[in-house]
């Protein structure tokens, strides 16, 4: 039994999640990866997401990240690691977060006492986060905590995320949605990346993505049109309830106060930034 208002955790989550993939639309991370030697884009998003794991091969960034092309983590991993080591990546990520806070949300918003408050907030809140069957949470778990508050934030951002995100894997492989299929039905969902940002991302072809849609067609969870069925939009949202359950924890120890004081402060953070450009307009849709 919870106290906390119903979605409460995902409303939060939906509102400090995105100001920590930020860093990975910004023209600041690319060129901390560049001066490190990473000049593709992918191989700098596989290397970022993925160093607090140490030098890890294709095979656990494909199954830690889960809707990536085998083929294409295989082609920068683990190359990317004799170009720069997990430690060096690491500390190129943090110098982009420091850039693209500033730059979006300007030097007053990153100095503010709100953004202290929401670093301390969503600090409390990981607390309640747990290491097992967790890889990419308990990996940047062991990593320090930023001093500024600003990047104390974005890493706590970055533990509530991952913490959600494992258990929403398991969410996933229980409602029998492969990695594409998982994509195919977010995005028919209406919130989910857009199919070209998915295909130009993700390593995909278009012949996967219809294959996945026809596998969908035949469960009966998209019709004809490709649109949800009655029993496709409730499977993807008992994939969401079951990721709420999975991830109850740390807002059931931060309260429903906090996490409403969390949620508030985090959503004015995000929409800041969003005004700011943040995010590619046509990031998401079905189109």
């Amino acid at each position: 039994m919870t106290s906390l208002p119903p979605r409460a955790g995902r409303r939060c989550h939906n509102s400090v999640n995105p100001l920590h993939s930020t860093v990975y639309f910004s023209p600041d991370y690319t060129d901390e990866l560049k001066q490190l030697g990473v000049e593709d884009e992918r191989a700098a998003y596989f290397a970022g997401r993925a160093a607090a794991m140490g030098a890890v091969g294709p095979g656990t960034i494909t199954a830690t990240f889960y809707n990536f092309n085998h083929e294409l983590v295989a082609r920068h991993v683990p190359a990317v690691w004799d170009i720069a080591s997990p430690e060096a990546v690491l500390a190129a990520r943090l110098r982009a977060v420091d850039r693209t806070l500033r730059r979006l949300l300007g030097d007053e918003a990153v100095a503010s006492p709100e953004m202290a408050e929401a670093a301390r907030l969503a600090l409390r809140a990981a607390e309640g986060c747990t290491r097992h069957a967790r890889p990419l949470y308990a990996a940047h778990a062991d990593l320090p905590v930023p001093e500024e508050p600003h990047l104390a934030y974005w890493h706590a951002a970055t533990l509530l995320r991952e913490h959600r995100g494992d258990g929403h894997l398991a969410a996933l492989l229980d409602a029998g949605l492969d990695p594409l299929e998982a994509l195919v039905s977010h995005t028919a969902t209406g919130k989910g990346m857009a199919p070209r940002w998915v295909l130009g991302s993700r390593g995909w072809r278009r012949a996967d993505w219809e294959a996945a849609a026809a596998r969908l067609r035949e469960r009966g969870i998209l019709d004809a049109g490709g649109e949800l069925t009655e029993a496709g939009t409730a499977l993807r949202e008992a994939v969401e309830d079951a990721t709420d359950r999975l991830d109850l924890a740390p807002y059931e120890l931060l309260g429903a106060d906090g996490v409403a004081r969390l949620t508030e402060l985090a959503r004015g953070f995000l929409m800041a930034a969003v005004a700011a450009g943040a995010f590619p307009a046509d990031l998401t849709g079905k189109g």
